[in-house]
């Protein structure tokens, strides 16, 4: 596969090797590997917006627990292909195009053949992701989320608004505008105390050096037709099972980005299910102060040890 670029100088992380994949519809992905590790290796399912460089110190804590690890940068984010005429639009024809992403890292994760087990994590919209592609058979032995968008934080009488302007501007070819109110950057007009992401000023301002040295990496508000499908998406999942996988959710007791009730309540039906929350975190439990970030890592290490049957 072809090199891709990878900047080590804002992930303040171990090395990646980083090329270029192909989704089955032609679109181009970038995908980062942290090798080694005699645990297994970690599949990284990154949220809306995100990119690998954003995971550098999250690779760190997991590559020193001798995990490898294998991340994308999803359709319309990051460095893969961006899907509307702006660029800053986060933009995707429907929720299920991103399981062909997902299928693209499981083949270089097999063509590199990364040490076994394999386990998921998943955060924000990674998790509905990762949900979807665990009930498709994705073939890992565990599963951890953080902050998993199993439904969006929005009041409810704007659900059913949400549903019908995305399909009114789908219908019109509109579907690519931003979703008002959203702009082109949510950090670059954000303040540390009006953030929802961290209560860790040191790692909001690593957020911010990394858009503001590398700009292509920034992205906007979500499109009509983004919102409409991840809506869609979230209210299909909630009426699926729960695979017989171990699973763990990570949640910041300050959530405000994704609904935690639906997260309670699918933890609480999850055959083995367990939910743990990170006292004062905010969504990005794996990016919060240092205690609260060694916590949500101590919490992964354990649920990625091998289980041992009777």
């Amino acid at each position: 596969m072809e090199p891709a670029p990878y900047h080590l100088d804002v992930a303040e992380g171990p090395a990646a090797e980083t090329f270029w994949g192909h989704a089955s519809d032609g679109v181009r992905l970038r995908i980062g590997i942290w090798p080694g590790g005699n645990r297994g290796t970690v599949l990284l399912f990154p949220g809306r917006a995100e990119y690998l460089e954003k995971y550098g110190r999250a690779a760190a804590a997991l590559c020193g627990m001798g995990f490898a690890l294998i991340a994308v940068d999803w359709r319309g984010q990051g460095l893969a292909d961006r899907l509307a005429d702006d660029p800053s639009v986060g933009h995707v024809e429907r929720f299920a195009d991103y399981q062909m992403d997902v299928a693209t890292l499981i083949g270089a994760a097999r063509d590199r053949r990364l040490p076994r087990p394999w386990h998921l994590l998943g955060h924000s919209m990674g998790g509905a992701i990762g949900l979807r592609a665990l009930v498709e058979g994705l073939p890992v032995e565990s599963a951890a989320f953080s902050g998993p968008m199993w439904r969006i934080a929005m009041p409810e009488l704007l659900r059913p608004v949400v549903r019908g302007l995305g399909w009114a501007a789908r219908k019109l070819g509109q579907g690519f505008r931003y979703t008002p109110g959203t702009g082109r950057s949510y950090l670059s007009g954000t303040s540390f105390d009006g953030n929802v992401l961290t209560r860790d000023p040191e790692m909001f301002a690593y957020m911010l050096r990394q858009a503001a040295v590398h700009m292509e990496f920034a992205l906007g508000g979500p499109s009509l037709n983004w919102l409409r499908e991840a809506v869609r998406e979230t209210r299909r999942l909630s009426r699926i099972a729960s695979p017989e996988i171990p699973a763990l959710a990570i949640v910041g007791t300050r959530e405000r980005v994704v609904e935690t009730a639906r997260i309670v309540e699918r933890m609480r039906k999850w055959p083995g299910g367990r939910l743990e929350w990170i006292e004062g975190g905010e969504h990005e439990v794996l990016m919060e102060t240092p205690e609260r970030r060694a916590r949500a890592f101590e919490l992964l290490d354990e649920h990625f040890r091998p289980r041992t049957t009777i």
